[in-house]
């Protein structure tokens, strides 16, 4: 039997990043508008202890672990930071892994999550990949930039819009892929309301205050299942 750490416990087992693991938890959590009651009946914990193990560092059993990352459709090394360094995807294939197409409401559901993506631009240089801080409102992808950065390019013309999620420890993920014009936006209604949904500011820093949209016309996207992965048939 698994050991279900309840409040008060001192949970045991391999040594992680305790306050980077707090700090990924929540961010996941509230990423996914989860309560610590969700995450709770998802893993078997006390919400009481969830909410330490956000604002505490500490040590924590690989079982429990295992069972913290399923719930958030993530993985141990993500929510630990332990792949921070490398590449996505550089594990071997999993047994009997699937190749399944999603349809367009799953595709917008894992899409709205926000984070970060990546844009397809055409630059003077030629086509390039760009990655943004994201959010999705009102069916619109808007990203915040600076009027002389390449993803400023996007404005006016149709472009791509790309986000994933790999799971290395079992071999599985989803692309979702969106397509649609995009403008600036500009009207100071609509700015505020993106500033105000907006729960990053862009990682590159520096004043980039100009917010393009993509209104996506074509959304698609697929998923690597692996039947016999804990988890499978949740979100990835």
């Amino acid at each position: 039997m698994s050991h279900r750490p309840q409040t008060g416990a001192v949970p045991s087992g391999p040594r992680t990043r305790g306050g980077d693991l707090g700090r990924r938890v929540a961010e996941r959590r509230e990423r996914l508008g989860m309560s610590y009651e969700d995450l709770a009946r998802r893993t078997g914990a006390a919400p009481e202890y969830l909410q330490y193990l956000e604002t505490h560092p500490a040590t924590h059993g690989i079982g429990f672990l295992l069972r913290l990352a399923d719930a958030l459709g993530t993985s141990v090394d993500e929510l630990s930071g332990g792949n921070t360094d490398l590449p996505p995807g550089i594990g071997r294939a999993a047994y009997h892994p699937q190749l399944v197409e999603l349809g367009e409401p799953e595709c917008r559901q894992l899409l709205g999550g926000g984070g970060v993506g990546r844009v397809g631009v055409t630059t003077a240089a030629g086509p390039a990949i760009l990655p943004v801080n994201y959010l999705v409102l009102d069916g619109d992808i808007a990203y915040r930039t600076s009027p002389d950065a390449a993803p400023a390019g996007a404005a006016g013309r149709r472009v791509a819009f790309e986000v994933d999620r790999i799971d290395d420890a079992f071999s599985r993920g989803w692309s979702v892929l969106a397509v649609g014009e995009a403008r600036t936006v500009t009207e100071p209604h609509a700015v505020e309301r993106l500033e105000t949904h907006s729960r990053t500011t862009p990682w590159a820093g520096g004043p980039r205050d100009l917010w393009i949209a993509v209104t996506p016309d074509r959304v698609t996207g697929r998923r690597i299942v692996v039947r016999d992965a804990p988890g499978a048939g949740g979100a990835g």
